[in-house]
């Protein structure tokens, strides 16, 4: 037992700075307060930044996606956002919307989620200083779905999206800008049936303009597959052997897909 005590003492300290760092900031959106966990580096004023916005799932908050999908422990030179979403009708459940979450579509609530996004990366190109060839977004569950929606309808913004456990929108509303994507899948999620996820990645693979044979991606460990682009617009898949859970080993991943195929460090 005694052996263990060491481990767990640095895990915990570890978690303890990773928060410590973690600012809450308010901002209002179309006259409502909208908040955010922001990871800021200390070369946040001095050197172009890569941005990274991170969205929870359904029912999810801010500090859970901070915790669990950890960016700015990963990759500590980028300003990371974790947004908190509000009470949304969910797709698969809570159709009263009485738990947190983010819009399905452009024009769901009012666009309010899309001008939260609007308004953050305003601030920071404000505040900070923001490289625009390197803004990114991943999300989880309905925050995957939203970082879809992302890719449709801020695709000059994003210069890679790395969803999970999510599909694509209505065909009609569907991107049409290529964009690197890294989708990242559980082969047995109960929630979002994984056959659903297979036909979402043959239709980014499309949009991408990819190679229908994939080969392996070493940066991402064995799981993890290449689909090379004819326009440079790669998809990665990263499909693991378990359920709707959130992947533990994918910010790290997530990061090295964003710093390869989203612009030069």
């Amino acid at each position: 037992m005694l052996r263990w005590i060491g481990p767990l003492v640095f895990f915990l300290f570890s978690a303890a700075v990773a928060s410590a760092a973690l600012e809450r900031r308010t901002w209002t959106v179309l006259g409502a307060p909208r908040e955010a966990l922001v990871s800021i580096p200390e070369t946040a004023a001095a050197a172009p930044n890569p941005v990274v916005f991170v969205f929870h799932g359904h029912g999810g908050t801010m500090q859970n996606a901070a915790r669990t999908i950890s960016i700015h422990a990963v990759w500590p030179e980028a300003i990371v956002f974790y947004p908190q979403g509000l009470p949304t009708p969910g797709q698969l459940t809570d159709k009263e919307g009485k738990r947190s979450g983010w819009q399905a579509r452009a024009g769901d609530q009012g666009d309010r989620d899309l001008a939260l996004v609007d308004t953050l990366l305003a601030a920071a190109k404000a505040e900070f200083r923001v490289d625009p060839k390197r803004v990114f977004a991943t999300g989880h569950s309905n925050g995957g779905g939203f970082t879809y929606l992302l890719w449709a309808e801020r695709p000059d913004e994003f210069s890679a999206f790395a969803p999970s456990s999510s599909v694509l929108g209505q065909e009609k509303k569907r991107p049409t800008t290529p964009k690197p994507i890294l989708h990242i899948a559980g082969r047995t999620d109960p929630l979002v049936k994984f056959a659903w996820q297979e036909r979402a990645m043959a239709a980014v693979r499309k949009i991408d303009r990819c190679d229908e044979t994939g080969v392996p991606w070493a940066p991402g460990g064995p799981l993890a597959t290449l689909y090379p682009s004819a326009v440079g617009s790669p998809v990665v898949t990263l499909i693991y052997p378990g359920g709707h859970a959130f992947y533990t080993e994918a910010p790290a991943v997530i990061v090295k897909f964003f710093k390869t195929y989203g612009g030069k460090e």
